[in-house]
């Protein structure tokens, strides 16, 4: 592969598929929390970003280093993503339905949570690791990076949607959430077993 208009514009696609996981996981944190300032935004749609360019990377690193190992992980990403997005889904959905006023501030998304839904929403990157394993280092390096970015813009865009709603809807968008992060768990389980 060489550097060219086709393997940028490759690399903004590959970003754009792989940020829908993230990009309705923020539209569930900005339902969630429609008053989450601007600096929280950036560092939510950050932790996407990262981790979209992180499991790339990793990919890319297993398939030069220990593909056999690999592939013998492979087959329990789905697992991982569905159980991951499942607690956290399942989570805010019983809480949106006590809804009670205390707990108004638990339903805010913590670090814990945020690092874990990164996870779970770029797990399924890391075999785009294979299908740039024909790029050099520095070419998998700016590829992932594009994938960072696109991933950043997108989950910002869906944040600002999810906060517009989630003043609208109040009460009921910690259920909405909820429901979005069970689904997205489904289809990542549902794509990666079959």
């Amino acid at each position: 592969m060489e550097w060219n208009l086709l393997f940028f514009f490759n690399s903004v696609l590959l970003g754009v598929g792989l940020a829908m996981d993230a990009f309705s996981v923020s539209l569930a944190n900005g339902l969630n929390e429609p008053g989450m300032r601007k600096r929280k935004m950036c560092i939510v749609a950050g932790v996407f970003g990262f981790f979209q360019a992180l499991m790339p990377m990793i990919g890319w690193v297993c398939v030069h280093t220990i593909v056999r190992y690999f592939k013998a992980f492979e087959k329990f990403i789905p697992w991982i993503a569905l159980i991951l997005l499942l607690y956290i889904g399942g989570k805010m959905l019983i809480d949106g339905i006590r809804n009670k006023e205390e707990e108004a501030e638990a339903l805010k998304v913590g670090a814990g949570a945020l690092i874990v839904q990164g996870i779970a929403t770029s797990i399924d990157a890391l075999s785009v690791g294979f299908t740039i394993s024909e790029y050099d280092f520095l070419m998998a390096l700016v590829c992932s990076l594009i994938i960072a970015v696109v991933t950043f813009i997108i989950c910002m865009a869906g944040l600002m949607i999810g906060k517009k709603f989630g003043t609208k809807l109040s009460n009921k968008a910690t259920i909405f959430g909820g429901i979005i992060l069970i689904i997205i768990g489904l289809e990542i389980f549902l794509t990666g077993i079959f």
